[in-house]
């Protein structure tokens, strides 16, 4: 089997059992020995939320790096693929917490604007605010930080909870306001559901019809449904994660590319590398060579 990324696991040392942390940009860091290098491609198993206050830098998410300076907001949701460019001047905030904290305790209609916000296919998952934007995100941010670090009762989840959820939602706001987000949001439930189908069993088949079956739905009310989401077909979608799913297995082995062909489920390599080359417009090797 090919060896995965590090798939980083929710781990809250600060306040151990709690499914909720904060910590600052620089003194991440600053931090020696972590069991895994900040400046490697990593998965991580819950969603991160950082604002840049101060300085310039870059960050990849998934195969794109992404320039940040201060007001940038970088939503990371779990299961993503991404990494740190280690820059000393940076400074910001990073509030980490699982699907659990947050998510379980909304009601569809506020669990739908935070899977936006956290969704790279339905809004860029960098975005700039202006200067009073971005002071009033850092008054919440302030608040949570004082109810975190210096309050510290048995109120002090609950009351982060909330002011984490007016923040999603202030930042989904101005988002939305930017035309980051999408506007037709009828069948945002289905294309999360198809979404979530397609990231789990992409080596198993890649057919359109493989997954309208799953969902007990037709292939063309698949079609329409990524067509009103994300204005792509649903052939389209799959292909563009199943791209995503090979390069993540090119980059992190240097296993025969017959190999990876094989776990990724191709029986033939020759229509690995045709597969690959249609899609990207690169052989397997080109892009390894191109993107390490």
């Amino acid at each position: 089997m090919i060896k995965d990324f590090a798939h980083i696991k929710f781990n809250n040392q600060q306040l151990p059992g709690a499914e909720f942390d904060i910590i600052t940009l620089e003194n991440l860091f600053q931090m020696t020995g972590l069991e895994h290098e900040l400046n490697e491609l990593q998965v991580v198993d819950f969603f991160m939320l950082v604002i840049i206050r101060e300085g310039k830098g870059k960050h990849r998410i998934d195969f794109t790096d992404y320039p940040y300076q201060a007001g940038s907001v970088l939503s990371i949701r779990k299961q993503q693929l991404h990494k740190f460019y280690l820059n000393p001047e940076a400074k910001g905030d990073l509030l980490l917490f699982t699907d659990n904290f947050l998510v379980s305790y909304l009601e569809a209609s506020a669990n739908e604007i935070a899977m936006q916000l956290f969704n790279e296919l339905l809004g860029p998952p960098v975005f700039q605010l202006e200067e009073q934007q971005a002071e009033a995100s850092l008054r919440i941010i302030a608040q949570i930080k004082r109810e975190y670090f210096e309050q510290r009762d048995q109120f002090s989840l609950g009351i982060i909870r909330s002011q984490l959820h007016i923040l999603l939602t202030t930042l989904y706001r101005i988002k939305s306001k930017q035309g980051l987000t999408i506007s037709n949001i009828k069948y945002l439930k289905e294309f999360l559901e198809f979404q979530a189908l397609v990231e789990k069993h992409i080596c198993s088949s890649s057919k359109v019809s493989y997954y309208a079956a799953r969902l007990n739905i037709s292939s063309k009310t698949l079609n329409t449904i990524t067509q009103s989401i994300i204005h792509q077909s649903a052939k389209v979608f799959i292909d563009a994660t199943y791209i995503k799913v090979i390069k993540r297995h090119l980059l992190n082995t240097n296993l025969p590319i017959k190999e990876i062909a094989f776990e990724t489920g191709f029986e033939e390599t020759s229509n690995f590398y045709k597969y690959f080359k249609k899609n990207t417009g690169l052989t397997p090797e080109e892009f390894r060579s191109t993107t390490r």
